[in-house]
């Protein structure tokens, strides 16, 4: 058994991939070294879809570590390990697997990681290459690349394709929701979606209105987001529309002072109710003490910086 790894909260995750197997060994470890709290998850080993990490990655809080018996428990391939892993350094928080050399809260650790990468790299490099060397065999042979069923138009071919994509597309959307679902949740239906597109734009996330409403609407389908965020923002003239996106700006990053808001506008290219490209801390504290005579739920923390 593993001592005690630290004296950052350690933060137990156990996968397994099916019913009849037990938890237990990956328990007894989990405790053995340490951990605070435990998560647990049923899943398959290939699927994206694991809500419960999903969750423990989008609470975790900085210098936290997530901890696993052994790799594969956490991630279904390396690009994945490196994904989660690059999401916990986002939240400054760590990861370490107690029987592979991997903590990320140690020098030797990182080097760990780094091999990992290279490993990853070539791994995809590996997997192209050979995907164009058996299309070019393929074809000398007279074969046709591509599945048989869909050249052919046949119905149950068709059906079970869009099907398998509509799976990959629902994990993918479970795999992220932790990085826009929030925002989502924060600015939805007060404002228009165009709004929650261009904040989530402003922190790196390329949406369109139509694929996020499109993701969005999956999540509800599958009863894992509330209904009432597809219901239309309610119509508003320009200066409330100003009012309520900067107060959802606020929403979205309690932490935000009142200068970041206005240079997080000018990036967007707002312009101030008289038309200026320019926002002081002032011109942006106008509008949240606005917001709040209306009755919007602001965070109390939002302040100036000099």
């Amino acid at each position: 058994m593993a001592p005690p790894l630290s004296k950052n909260r350690l933060i137990g995750y156990a996968r397994i991939s099916t019913e009849d197997q037990a938890h237990d060994a990956q328990l007894d470890e989990l405790r053995a070294a340490g951990c605070a709290e435990i998560h647990q998850e049923h899943g398959s080993g290939a699927s994206r879809a694991r809500p419960v990490l999903a969750r423990l990655v989008r609470d975790i809080n900085p210098g936290e570590v997530l901890v696993v018996v052994r790799l594969d428990r956490l991630a279904r391939s390396v690009s994945h390990l490196l994904e989660v892993i690059e999401r916990l350094e986002a939240k400054k928080a760590h990861f370490r697997s107690l029987r592979d050399p991997i903590d990320t809260s140690t020098p030797q650790g990182i080097f760990s990681l780094h091999v990992l990468g290279a490993v990853a790299q070539l791994e995809r490099s590996l997997i192209s290459e050979r995907t164009r060397a058996g299309i070019k065999a393929a074809k000398a042979r007279g074969k046709k690349p591509g599945n048989p069923g869909m050249r052919e138009r046949r119905p149950d071919a068709i059906r079970k394709i869009a099907l398998a994509r509509e799976k990959v597309y629902l994990d993918e959307l479970i795999a992220s929701a932790d990085r826009w679902m929030p925002t989502v949740r924060r600015m939805r239906p007060q404002h228009p979606w165009e709004d929650v597109v261009r904040v989530l734009a402003d922190s790196g996330q390329a949406w369109t209105v139509a694929r996020l409403r499109r993701a969005v609407g999956k999540l509800v389908s599958q009863h894992m987001a509330d209904p009432v965020l597809l219901r239309p923002a309610p119509r508003t003239n320009p200066e409330d529309r100003l009012m309520t996106l900067i107060a959802g700006i606020a929403m979205t990053d309690p932490s935000l002072s009142l200068r970041e808001i206005g240079v997080q506008l000018e990036r967007m290219r707002e312009r101030t109710p008289r038309g200026s490209l320019r926002w002081s801390a002032s011109s942006v504290k106008k509008q949240l003490d606005r917001a709040r005579k209306v009755g919007l739920a602001l965070p109390v923390s939002t302040h100036d910086a000099n």
